[in-house]
């Protein structure tokens, strides 16, 4: 009787240690979980931002270009003039002459502007590498939404596998665990590519 007693004390005292360990187990998990949310939450907040932010560019490069536009068809309306009105005053063709340098010299600033940073090929040059941006958080976004489900079904199976005590879904949970782990990692980095992810 006293070994059958012993037995059973053996084979609890071995339940509540892998219940122990199934339990950080599962803590371990629920940290990665946050991880996992915060990465994703992140993602789509700076896939946000830059978009909005690329879309202030493209509005200012749009105007730039309507004004530059608009130059350019007044020192046209006035080299016109000049061609077909040969008997112009010389004060009026000098102040006309004038106005189209000043259109011109207009017309190249917006066109570029090193120092400013505001001509239409800077804001080109910063629309794209915001958008960039932008594509790059929305390619962490599935690599996030993958690792929290995983790892919130791998969490299930582990609370399951506790009060079950069947290893089969412990090792489920095992599997699940590390593939979301895998997905959250590869969120952070994209250093590998994400099957089924279009």
């Amino acid at each position: 009787m006293a070994w059958e007693e012993l037995g059973r004390d053996a084979d609890r005292e071995n339940s509540r240690t892998r219940d122990r360990l199934v339990g950080v187990y599962i803590g371990i998990l629920a940290v990665v979980l946050a991880i996992c949310s915060l990465g994703g939450s992140n993602a789509e907040q700076d896939a946000t931002q830059q978009n909005i932010a690329a879309s202030n560019i493209w509005a200012f490069f749009q105007a730039k270009n309507a004004r530059r536009q608009a130059l350019r068809l007044h020192a046209d309306e006035f080299d016109v003039m000049l061609k077909t009105t040969p008997a112009m005053p010389d004060d009026v063709r000098k102040s006309i002459e004038a106005k189209i340098a000043d259109y011109k010299e207009q017309d190249k600033k917006l066109t570029s502007d090193t120092t400013g940073g505001e001509g239409l090929d800077e804001l080109f040059n910063k629309g794209k590498a915001l958008e960039a941006q932008r594509d790059e958080s929305l390619k962490r976004g599935p690599y996030f939404d993958y690792g929290q489900a995983l790892l919130q079904i791998a969490i299930v199976l582990a609370s399951v596998a506790i009060i079950s005590g069947g290893n089969l879904l412990l090792f489920l949970s095992f599997i699940l665990g590390a593939l979301g782990t895998a997905a959250t990692v590869g969120g952070f980095t994209l250093a590998f590519p994400l099957p089924f992810a279009g």
